[in-house]
This record gives C-alpha cells, structure tokens and sequence, in this order.
C-alpha cells in the first residue's frame, strides 16, 4: 500500500506491526457478558447506563402502566421540562424564528420575555465576529478536506486569542460559550469556502453575517454567492437547528463535554473534543449516510412507487447485498427511541412543504414508502428487542440537500445546532463540580514473567 505523501503511506512494517496490536487488543467476547460489562455503556435492552442526572433535556420513551410494567411509548423530548413539539409550533405559529430562543432556554432553564429574548439575539450578533485576520491567518491556510477537523482546528486555535481562555469561572465559560455559538455558523461556512476554493478550484465567497438576521438566515446568507434564500428555506433550517440542539446528556458528544469538563480543562479544549466526536458516522455524520442511500436506491430502481421493488431493496440492504454491504437500513432505529423519534415527527411537515417548493414530490413520496417499508422488512429479518422508527437523521439530510447544503457541512450544520447543548452541559458540570469523571475498566490479561532482551524470541 503506497502513497504519494509519506505522512500518509501504510508501509509493510506498519502493516506487520499492526498484527501484533490486533492480537494484542483482542478480549473474548464472552468475557463482556461473563463480567456484566454494560458495552456502550447500555444494558442489554439498550438502556444507557445512569452516570449522571441532568435538568437540561428529557427523552422519554416509554412509560409505565396501570400495572406497574413498563412500555414503549411515542418518543417526546423535552428542554427543560417544555415538550419540544410545543417549543416548535410556539415559534411557528407566531412567525418568528426559534432557534436564539431554544439556546436561551437550554442555558438559563426559562423562556426568555420578548425584551430578554431581542438583547439576547442582539448580544449573539455583536459576537458574531471573527478576529482581525482570522480568516486569512488560520482558515484560509492549509483548509482540510473535512469541516468538522477544520471547525474543531478553528476552536483550539481560538484559545489563544483569548486573555481569559483557562478561567473557568461560570461568567468567563458562558462568555466563551456565547461567543462559540455565535461564530460557529462562521468557522463552519468559511471553513467551507475555502475548501471549496483551494481543493475544488471554485470561487471564493466570503459574506459578512448580517446582525438582523436570525442564525439559520445568516447561515444561507453567508453561505450561498448571490446571498439570497426563501422564507421558507430559513424557517425549514432554523427548525432543524432547534431540533439539533441537545439531546439529552447522554449522547456521545454530550458525554465527552461532561468527561472533558470534568477535567476542569478550559472551554475551548472542551468543545474541540466535544466536535470529534460528533464528527463520526455513528453519530453526527449519520444523515450523509441516508442521503447516498437514497441516491444508490434511486439509480437502481426504475420506479419508485413499486412498493415491490422497493420492499426488495430494503431486504438485499439488511442481507448485505446493496449499497455498501453493512447491513443497515440508514435513518431507521434509535438507540433511545422506538415507536417514533418526536425529532422526525415534527421534521416530516416541513419536509413536505419544502419539497414541494422544490419540486422534488417524487423523492418525498420515496421517503414516506421507505419510512412506512423499513419497519415492516426489518421485523421480518431480524430479531429485534424494541420497536424501529425513523429518526431525524432519516429526514434532516433530505432536508440539507433541499437547502443545496454541500454534503461536507452536513456535519457542522449539526455542531452549529448542538453547541448549544453542549455549553449548556458543561456550564451544568462546572456548576455540579464533583469528581473527575473515571468510569472502571477490568484488566483480564494474565500475569507474566519479564522475560530479559537476550532471553526472548
């Protein structure tokens, strides 16, 4: 395996010395169950282990009946005690955007009053600037083929324009937190741009936000060249960032901002962390998963509606026989949900609205026979201990490509959305401070003898 960068060539050494780390890292699988290991740190039913107790976010699957047994239920989540379908069609029925409103809520534990919430949006838009020279100094140099590597290198370097970056005192971490959220949209898109240029041979846009405009209107603004968008494109995304928000203290990302934090490591050390982690494909990068499913499934099917043919590629899709052979049926199941994702539920009308506006019904209607297919085909090949729903992702990269997001920002629109939860979380931990966050591991390598050098084989 050879490479024309040396940093990046897999030599034959490598290759050797490899075998020795895949023989030495490897546990009996037995063991896990054998030592009630809780892998993934869930149950054998999927149940996330208890390693905290938040007042941020509900997700609530199931419930308990008359009987005392407990159920499966519609998924509701909740910010701060508050339905998040009634946080959305709060803001939807008034005509006004509700994302600056949902990150007032995940921080301070309340809905803000119409003036807390304009100084609120009005304190976001004077943070909403980089430092002199920033986006020629770091952006613009050496710009990576992945957003979210360039987005986390953006934070970290951050750190040193800050005279305050290690006070972790609540008023400096929430000051370092607002400002995060407010120039995310910017490391994102700039990021972006400059990939756009500098590997892709594009022109090079760089838009100043506009401080009238909510975050989603600025993301469109800044990201497309003539600058322009349609109300209901702003509306569709700006509920996608609410949406994205936070998750519950559980998720991967949310997790490490509370194990990093616990450290009492500064902000921005923090929230980089907290980036590489949503960068994976088991988690933020889902929804890119969905979408060239999606395109795989329309290039092989000659009709879409045959709900046949439809059933049938679902099938060869779990045998391993379609798109790239994993086995999975992508935006389907949750690890948390099982009758239905409220994320989904609220997304699905939009995506309707917006795919009309487009003139993409045909591709809507695909969406709608897989999300209705897909639970019946995986009933029926595989034994399952939960009910299987769509979930956000199964929607928010359709959304994405009706917007004409680049697939590379599908990732850093989700950061964009969910450094909110994150600076919520870590505000919550440093104000909870207890101890260092060190969960234990049980060594089951056997005892040896040190053999010396000359002895060895």
């Amino acid at each position: 395996m050879s490479s024309n960068n040396p940093y990046s060539e897999i030599t034959q050494e490598i290759l050797d010395l490899s075998e020795l780390c895949r023989k030495g890292s490897a546990i009996d699988p037995a063991l896990y169950e054998k030592l009630d290991v809780k892998r993934g740190l869930r149950d054998i039913n999927g149940k996330g282990v208890l390693a905290g107790l938040t007042e941020i976010s509900e997700i609530q699957s199931s419930m308990v009946d008359e009987s005392g047994s407990t159920i499966p239920c519609e998924g509701k989540l909740f910010y701060h005690g508050i339905n998040i379908k009634d946080l959305v069609s709060g803001f939807i029925r008034e005509k006004r955007f509700g994302f600056e409103e949902a990150v007032y809520l995940l921080l301070f534990g309340q809905l803000p009053s119409e003036r807390q919430l304009k100084d609120f949006s009005a304190l976001l838009a004077r943070y909403r600037t980089l430092p002199t020279s920033f986006v020629r100094d770091i952006i613009m140099k050496a710009p990576s083929r992945d957003m979210m590597n360039t987005l986390a290198r953006s934070v970290l370097t951050l750190y040193s324009y800050d005279d305050r970056a290690d006070d972790i005192s609540i008023p400096n971490v929430l000051r370092q937190c607002l400002q995060l959220i407010a120039l995310f949209p910017l490391l994102s898109v700039y990021g972006y741009q400059a990939y756009n240029h500098y590997h892709e041979g594009q022109s090079l846009y760089i838009h100043a936000p506009d401080p009238e405009l909510s975050t989603a209107e600025n993301i469109l603004r800044i990201l497309r060249p003539d600058s322009k968008y349609t109300a209901l494109e702003a509306r569709v995304l700006d509920v996608a960032l609410v949406l994205h928000a936070e998750h519950g203290g559980g998720n991967n990302s949310t997790f490490t901002t509370h194990v990093v934090s616990s450290s009492a490591t500064d902000t921005y050390s923090v929230i980089a962390a907290a980036i590489g982690s949503l960068k994976g494909p088991r988690h933020g990068g889902a929804n890119i998963k969905v979408v060239k499913m999606f395109d795989d499934m329309k290039k092989t099917l000659p009709d879409w509606t045959d709900e046949d043919a439809v059933r049938g590629y679902l099938k060869a899709l779990l045998n391993k026989q379609a798109f790239d052979h994993a086995g999975l049926i992508y935006g389907m199941g949750h690890a948390v949900y099982s009758l239905s994702d409220p994320r989904a539920d609220i997304f699905r009308a939009f995506v309707k609205s917006l795919s009309e506006e487009k003139g993409l019904d045909k591709e809507y209607e695909l969406y709608s026979l897989v999300e209705r297919l897909a639970p019946e085909v995986i009933g029926e090949e595989r034994r399952i201990y939960k009910g299987v729903s769509a979930n956000v992702d199964f929607y928010s990269g359709f959304v994405y490509s009706m917007l004409d997001l680049p697939t590379e920002l599908f990732t850093p629109i989700f950061a964009i959305a969910r450094i909110a939860g994150w600076s919520a979380h870590r505000i919550e931990e440093l104000c909870n401070a207890g101890k260092i966050i060190r969960p234990a591991y049980q060594s089951v390598a056997p005892r040896a003898d040190y053999i010396p050098l000359h002895e060895r084989q």
